[in-house]
């Protein structure tokens, strides 16, 4: 480093100098010093703010603050105020002015100091200094000797530590710059966070590298280890089970009968390397081959199907610094959820999460840590991927990516980067891969394009319609004729789809229908994993997550980084509980009519027999029977059919002759049958359901006829106000309503669009938020009452007339049939298209016979199945990050709410979709984080004939067609009660 420019390393685009070669990640027996704790920290708020001599080992550091290591120092403080400066997020902007690779001299620099012990026996002679995760740039001194610099924040970095380390007392300082031309590198939609935020250490160095091939042939079954070894000594192989002992690991060692790796049955063999020098190195052995087939995406010789999910490494409390607890969660979580795939967007991950991978059974598309989005709002000018003088870091990333985590069989995918658009830096570094490693595939989306140097053409947020296009290869040509025919051989992956902001996303049950129907389609990621909320608390200790903005942020984009299947303290959401169904790996039909259970087994090599089937009937809601289910083991690929056994027969037979004249479903359940390494025996995989005896009609009621009172209509035990019509008591139980509704607190969905206009600005020029429901006539007459009335905005011609007939009868009973004609231009889709009232009270128990047990929307209901449930108001919300339209139960037969005040009973004709909430949709609409909805003495009962879909505007496409709600006449009726 020049000495007149000691710091010139931050604006340099090198890579880095004094670093060690990148290698794989392992474990050995030689002995390694951790150096996470608490180290001595220090916060400069630019270059013209440094410590001077701050790494001599004489400094005097005891007035500085203590840092955890491994941290984020922005989080420091959580869930309270940040201590050390603050979080930002932005998506696609960089936080500074876009000049590389300059940045800011008002740049944030932490300065640490770490003071360790090293034992006399410690082989100084041979150490490194690892450092796993270092944000942004940062350059190391030990006992006062500068070691080298280096950048690529989630990418291992070594130093050699031979010449500096000394037994007895040591001391390490490292100062880490917020800002680095290396930033301009890592614009990876999620919070700008610096720090020493993985794990540190000192260990000493012997067997320096080795790569384990691992080749496969399918045909035969013969697997082929050969491991080569970098190392100063002899170094010899074992495997056990392999019958390789004491071998030259270069082998190869050709071996018959192997069991393959894949994410159904992920097959280790235990083995490990030692060296002539005493050292032992464990080694965990994946046998499996990946190919393009055809253009089919295969492994072992089969296709694979990618069930997959997009994961950013997120803790709510500590950023990106996870513990192994976490990682196995995620893991797990993943499993339990028929997940198979993970893309590690948009870097490679603690190095402990692929170990997990390779253990658990889970693809991996391993990515490089790239992403230069920022540059798009110019036009990509000055974007460092076709930048030569930006080649060394490109190929720096590349070659780091590749030789940390070559060992692990999971990984059967190099992906160079995110959204760092095109040019000859990307090319340069997928050639460099393919040199190293021809046994995996590349993976690049941005230059979809050509695919010229990739192997599977990816794409983000397709439509269905070019989807499906893409299956049947009729994509649009290429603008290079050259580049034609070798995209239309490639798989084609979603290497994101199905953006999974707030409540959503809405059609994953269509693109599956579509994923699967062409073979090209090797499936996809969704967008993603988990909601980067940051956990806060109030002055009143509300606990809620904050998003971007919530820091004072210069630019921020919101909460577009709450977008996860997850909630940040990794509670599953609904999203992630429809994605579960839709991606069942075992299918599962109930043929009432010819009395047959047809299961369709999707894996690629496990047969069915893994699984315990049961059936359950139920009448009404309420179960009459079950027992087990005996399934042939069905191969993978293959379907197969049972004939409904004699208990099943007879429980279904007795259930009709009971004559109870409700609906009797039959729900086939597949669970593991025994224990597996990522969940316990019992845990469900699948299930189907069929209507076997629909309900039968209601009992018809003899109206009766209103009568006027003083100020009110008595209609049976119903109570109209005489001037509104509005129904203000059934029995006596105090209502509010029911009015004609057409508005929802906006999900984030109608909020943004990607791909156009935000429905929201649609909406909100066509007044639908701000709508008067104004009362025309009260016409009473022999049979019951009619209320016509208009919903209509100020400033609008265009109006929904409405007309509500009520019709009592003995007792409680009370009948609404509402019949809405729109008038006038609606060129909007309706929010939702419903009836709202209110009862006193702030919260309620809730029993349901319908879809359950969670929330479900017209485009986001194949998880929900039919059953009797019982929950609360507030058990009801769902915490999305950004309060929107939540809690939705769809096609509800029938409900009861028993509150306080009194219980109401709801039976749709013949279903209606329920919400409950204890306070508003204005007050809903209102909010901005969790917190601040807070009940408000009214139980808000939300009745709807259908809601608008959900879709994935947010970052893709609106609803389908089917899922749109457009504003046409409609009629839909309601029963109203207050006993059974």
């Amino acid at each position: 480093m020049n000495d007149l420019a000691p710091h010139a390393y931050v604006e340099d685009p090198s890579p880095g100098t004094g670093r060690l070669r990148p290698r794989a990640a392992f474990t050995s027996d030689l002995p390694v010093i951790g150096l996470d704790g608490d180290w001595r920290f220090r916060l400069a708020s630019g270059l013209d703010d440094l410590t001077g001599g701050f790494a001599e080992p004489e400094f005097d550091d005891s007035g500085w603050d203590l840092l955890a290591v491994p941290s984020c120092w922005q989080l420091t403080g959580l869930p309270g105020e940040p201590r050390c400066g603050a979080p930002a997020y932005t998506n696609i902007s960089y936080p500074f002015p876009v000049d590389p690779p300059r940045v800011p001299r008002e740049n944030p620099t932490g300065e640490y100091r770490r003071a360790f012990e090293v034992p006399e026996e410690f082989p100084t002679g041979a150490a490194v200094l690892r450092f796993e995760g270092v944000d942004s740039a940062f350059a190391v001194w030990l006992n006062g000797a500068r070691l080298g610099d280096g950048k690529g924040s989630r990418l291992t970095t070594e130093f050699d530590a031979s010449a500096a380390l000394r037994p007895g007392r040591n001391l390490l300082a490292v100062r880490v710059h917020q800002w680095s031309s290396g930033s301009y590198l890592e614009d990876q939609d999620m919070w700008w966070l610096s720090g020493i935020f993985r794990s540190v250490a000192v260990a000493a160095r012997g067997v320096e590298d080795f790569f384990v091939h691992t080749a496969y042939d399918h045909t035969t079954g013969r697997g082929t280890p050969a491991v080569e070894v970098t190392a100063p000594t002899a170094v010899t192989l074992t495997v056990p089970e392999l019958g390789i002992t004491a071998a030259d690991p270069a082998g190869p060692h050709p071996v018959d009968g192997v069991e393959p790796w894949s994410d159904e049955h992920p097959r280790l063999y235990s083995g490990e390397l030692v060296s002539a020098a005493g050292e032992r190195i464990p080694l965990r052995i994946g046998f499996r081959t990946v190919a393009v087939v055809d253009g089919v995406l295969t492994a072992n010789g089969r296709p694979i199907p990618l069930r997959g999910v997009n994961r950013h490494e997120w803790h709510p409390l500590t950023g990106r610094t996870l513990t192994e607890q976490t990682m196995l969660a995620d893991v797990l979580l993943m499993k339990q959820h028929n997940i198979n795939a993970v893309r590690t967007s948009h870097y490679p991950p603690d190095r402990r999460f692929l170990d997990l991978c390779d253990e658990h059974g889970l693809w991996v598309f391993c990515e490089g840590d790239l992403e230069t989005h920022g540059f798009v709002a110019g036009g990509w000018r000055r974007n460092p991927s076709d930048d030569p003088a930006w080649r060394a870091a490109y190929l720096d990333r590349a070659e780091r990516l590749v030789e940390r985590d070559k060992n692990h069989p999971s990984v059967i995918v190099w992906s160079l980067g995110n959204e760092a658009g095109t040019g000859s830096n990307l090319a340069a570094a997928a050639a460099w891969i393919r040199r190293r490693d021809d046994s995996r595939l590349i993976h690049y989306e941005g230059d979809w394009a050509s695919c010229s140097y990739v192997d599977l053409y990816s794409r983000m947020y397709l439509g269905l319609d070019e989807l499906a296009a893409a299956g049947r290869r009729q994509e649009p040509v290429t603008a290079d004729p050259a580049d034609d025919a070798h995209r239309r051989s490639l798989p084609v992956v979603l290497c994101e789809y199905a953006h999974a902001m707030g409540n959503g996303p809405g059609g994953l049950a269509e693109y599956q229908e579509v994923i699967e129907a062409h073979p090209r389609l090797a499936g996809g990621f969704v967008w993603e994993w988990i909601d980067h909320g940051i956990a806060r608390t109030t002055e009143h200790e509300e606990s809620f997550h904050a998003y971007g903005g919530d820091f004072g942020e210069e630019i921020h984009d919101g909460n577009f980084v709450a977008d996860g299947l997850l909630f940040p303290d990794r509670t599953p959401s609904p999203g992630l509980v429809e994605y579960k169904k839709v991606i069942e790996p075992v299918r599962i039909r109930v043929d009432p009519v010819a009395r047959q259970v047809t299961v369709r087994n999707l894996h690629h090599v496990r047969h069915s027999g893994y699984l315990d089937f049961r059936w359950s009937v139920e009448v009404g809601g309420e179960p009459v029977g079950s027992g087990g289910l005996a399934v042939p083991a069905t191969g993978p690929g293959a379907t197969g059919t049972v004939d409904w056994p004699a208990e099943l027969t007879a429980a279904l037979d007795a259930a009709r002759k009971g004559g109870s004249g409700q609906e009797v479903w039959l729900t086939v359940t597949a669970a593991l049958a025994a224990d597996e390494t990522w969940a316990g025996a019992g845990h469900e995989i699948a299930w189907g359901q069929g209507l076997v005896v629909p309900a039968s009609p209601a009992a018809p009621f003899a109206p009766v006829a209103p009568t006027l009172h003083e100020g009110y209509l008595a209609l049976g035990a119903a109570r109209f106000d005489a001037r509104s019509g509005l129904l203000v008591r059934l029995g006596d139980l105090e209502l509010d309503g029911p009015r004609l509704d057409v508005w929802r607190a906006p999900i984030d969905n109608d909020l943004l669009g990607a791909f156009a206009g935000p429905l929201i600005d649609s909406w909100l020029a066509a007044g639908l938020h701000r709508m008067r429901h104004e009362v025309r006539r009260v016409e009473p007459d022999a049979t019951g009452l009619t209320v016509t009335a208009r919903l209509a905005a100020a400033g609008s011609s265009a109006g929904l007339d409405v007309v509500y007939r009520w019709t009592g009868g003995d007792g409680a009973r009370l009948r609404l049939e509402t019949t809405v004609t729109p008038d006038g231009a609606w060129p909007v889709p309706l929010p939702r298209l419903g009836v709202a009232m209110s009862l006193p009270g702030t919260d309620a128990e809730v029993e349901w016979f319908g879809p359950g047990p969670g929330e479900a929307y017209r485009d986001s209901r194949a998880a929900a199945r039919v059953g009797r449930y019982r929950s609360t108001v507030s058990a009801m919300q769902t915490p999305y990050v950004r309060p929107q339209e939540n809690g939705n139960r769809h096609h509800v037969r029938h409900a009861r709410l028993t509150a306080a005040a009194g219980t109401l009973l709801v039976t749709g004709a013949p279903v209606i979709d329920l919400t409950v909430r204890p306070w508003s949709t204005e007050a809903l609409t209102a909010a901005t984080h969790q917190h601040e909805p807070t009940p408000d003495g009214r139980l808000h009962l939300h009745l709807d004939q259908a809601h608008h879909g959900l879709g994935s505007a947010a970052c893709g496409p609106g609803p389908s067609a089917p899922s749109v709600l457009a504003a046409v006449p409609t009629t839909f009726g309601i029963e109203f009660g207050t006993s059974w």
